[in-house]
């Protein structure tokens, strides 16, 4: 409750936290009601149980409607309703304090207090810079951790009780057994979570989520640990073993990142606090030994190891909805499904090996998910003109395989960012790790004995290169310079700002496929979507997205650090010029961070050559961290505020500094 105690201090008292003061400076006119929801404005079946509803400072202030709030100066919702008059070019300050303290004269040393408080925040957030960033790199980090810090928010959400308790709702129980989630009845949230976007209604998407962490990590390692865990507790994680993939449809599927997500947050919290937290990585790894379960047995069809996924959050990037069924009849085997599987299982035994090394009893762990993997490297690389696998040899791309309900095949050969997802499934592991398992190691060397056709399909893991290093990757050198070849191509996914999500080929001559006497066509754009599939509002047709060009990055400073120097790629592809896979790496990541920075004209590409945003002060510096980038002048796209995963911006040094 709060209520007003005069001489400008509202009194907040809580249960759980005590009481809260609130000084106000000026004098506004305070308005108060309750946070109940107005039953009369949705038309429900029940009458308002109070006079002074959560929409009331709306009624007041914009339809003049005196009743709507409480003339008692007392309510569960609070405003402070300012009329200023500001001079043309002039400025008028608001001051506001809130204290856990009754304070007599709280404004008297306010500046001094504010002052402080800017000089903590500049403190802290000079310990995370990167060695020798420039300012402009230092203000561009600085602002994406505080969206990050920013997009936190409450969030409640009782799945059964929203089903069976809506007094709005109308329509009984045919409306229930058609209603969303009604699946997930069990899911009770009531937690603090980092959203992707808090200018819009609260949400969260499991792989969002994941890459909030990452993002999070150097600032607030425990709050992302917090965040991981929190999708894996029993009233989020649904029985069967599946992860919530977002609020509007919790039965779609997310890629599969926790796992990738966990290791590395819990490396940096290794390093920030210079002791490792077994206990964080261990709880992680139990519940999702149950989520990597829920995968193999339902979206593996065929038992083939070759995974349809569904929507994978990619929304229009396939040539039909990926969400529904094929149209006719059949199914996806999706490229990028079956690889993210396939990194889920090197994630896994990466998190193996180091519990093992913690505790004994995980190394069977590292044999079953190896195993697995490379299973599913044996079904995703088939070789020969015949093949039915996801590879092909003609283009040097891995492409989707329609299943037809009459047993016949096509490879759908539209080059997407789907085809390098491969690149991901790679992870490294030292000689000195390798001999303190010395039993894990002669396990797997006999089963690469008995099936010598799998081992030779993946990197060489038995072989060591670099500094005593040991690959697991989906991608031996031949086939990964094929597909850095379509990559690393100006024509194709190159673009001055990133890797697009879309081959620039088919701005010009775009990609067409006919289905029982349909055609599905799909044309490059690098910006807003030109298709109303998901309702046209989003767009992996073209434009360059943050969080799969950040596992490129680190997926590339991997293999590098195996491959050492010696592998050299030409880059960019018909430049004649050849380059090591980290100076690779490090040039993509210089043309990501290049869409914030200021260029030679002192302009941002982000801001896409508008004179306001890039001239005025009172904006060229204050950056907008949206969904996705135009793939072809990095300006942004979609949600303005999701500083959500493009906050990974704050981080790309680190992924350097890593390897």
């Amino acid at each position: 409750m709060i209520t007003y105690a005069g001489e400008g201090k509202l009194v907040l008292n809580s249960e759980a936290a005590g009481n809260y003061f609130c000084y106000v400076d000026g004098q506004p006119q305070l308005l108060f009601t309750n946070n109940e929801t107005n039953h009369r404005r949705l038309g429900g079946r029940q009458t308002n149980t109070s006079p002074y509803v959560k929409d009331a400072f709306h009624e007041k202030i914009v339809q003049g409607r005196e009743g709507a709030v409480n003339a008692m100066l007392e309510g569960t919702k609070a405003g402070l309703w300012y009329q200023l008059r500001v001079p043309a070019g002039g400025s008028v300050q608001v001051r506001l304090r809130l204290s856990s303290a009754a304070i007599a004269n709280p404004f008297a040393d306010f500046e001094q207090v504010f002052a402080a408080r800017k000089a903590e925040a500049d403190e802290f957030y000079a310990e995370k810079q990167p060695p020798g960033s420039s300012v402009d790199e230092q203000l561009v980090h600085r602002q994406a951790w505080a969206g990050m810090l920013w997009n936190k928010q409450f969030y409640a959400y009782n799945v059964n009780q929203w089903l069976h308790e809506d007094p709005d709702r109308t329509g009984g129980e045919v409306t229930m057994r058609h209603a969303r989630n009604r699946e997930w009845r069990h899911f009770v949230a009531e937690d603090i979570i980092s959203m992707p976007d808090k200018w819009e209604y609260p949400w969260f998407a499991a792989w969002d989520h994941a890459f909030h962490a990452l993002a999070f990590a150097p600032i607030d390692p425990d709050f992302a640990k917090h965040q991981l865990e929190l999708l894996l507790k029993v009233r989020y994680m649904h029985p069967n073993g599946q992860l919530p993939a977002y609020e509007w449809d919790f039965s779609d599927v997310n890629p599969p990142v926790h796992a990738m997500a966990a290791y590395k947050v819990f490396k940096t919290d290794w390093k920030l606090k210079g002791k490792p937290d077994h206990v964080f990585l261990e709880k992680v790894f139990q519940k999702l030994l149950m989520n990597f379960t829920w995968w193999v047995n339902r979206k593996d069809s065929n038992g083939n190891n070759i995974f349809e996924g569904g929507f994978l959050g990619l929304d229009n990037i396939g040539i039909f909805n990926r969400s529904a069924p094929v149209p006719g009849g059949g199914h996806l085997e999706q490229a990028d499904g079956t690889s993210w599987m396939a990194m889920y299982a090197l994630n896994l035994t990466q998190i193996a090996i180091e519990l093992s090394l913690y505790n004994p009893v995980y190394k069977s762990m590292i044999i079953k998910f190896f195993e697995h993997f490379l299973q599913i490297a044996g079904s995703i690389t088939h070789m020969g003109d015949d093949s039915e696998g996801l590879w092909d040899d003609q283009d040097g791309f891995y492409y989707d395989v329609l299943r037809r309900p009459d047993g016949s095949w096509d490879r759908l050969r539209l080059r997407s960012i789907v085809g390098l997802i491969p690149m991901y499934a790679t992870i490294l592991f030292d000689t000195p790790t390798w001999e303190k398992l010395p039993d894990v190691k002669e396990e797997l060397d006999r089963f690469a004995v008995r099936r010598p056709d799998l081992a030779a399909l993946v990197s060489r893991w038995r072989d060591e290169k670099g500094d005593e290093q040991h690959l697991m990757s989906l991608l031996r050198g031949h086939r990964l310079k094929l597909l850095l070849r379509r990559m690393l191509d100006p024509n194709e996914f190159l673009s001055d700002y990133g890797v697009r999500s879309l081959s620039k080929v088919y701005r010009d001559q775009p990609y067409g496929y006919w289905l029982n006497g349909e055609d599905y066509s799909v044309r490059y754009a690098p910006g807003e979507s030109e298709t109303n599939m998901f309702g046209g509002n989003s767009n992996w047709r073209g434009p360059i997205w943050f969080p799969l060009n950040f596992l490129l990055v680190d997926a590339l400073y991997s293999m590098h650090d195996y491959y050492t120097s010696e592998f050299r790629v030409e880059y960019p592809t018909g430049s004649g010029q050849y380059c090591s896979l980290a100076d690779i790496a490090n040039a993509l990541s210089k043309r990501l961070k290049s869409i914030f920075l200021k260029d030679a004209n002192g302009a941002r590409p982000v801001f896409g050559g508008d004179p306001l945003y890039n001239n005025d002060p009172h904006f060229r510096d204050y950056i907008l961290y949206y969904e996705y980038f135009n793939g072809d002048n990095g300006k942004g796209h979609g949600a303005s505020h999701q500083t959500g995963w493009t906050g990974l911006i704050a981080i790309m040094d680190a992924v350097c500094r890593m390897h």
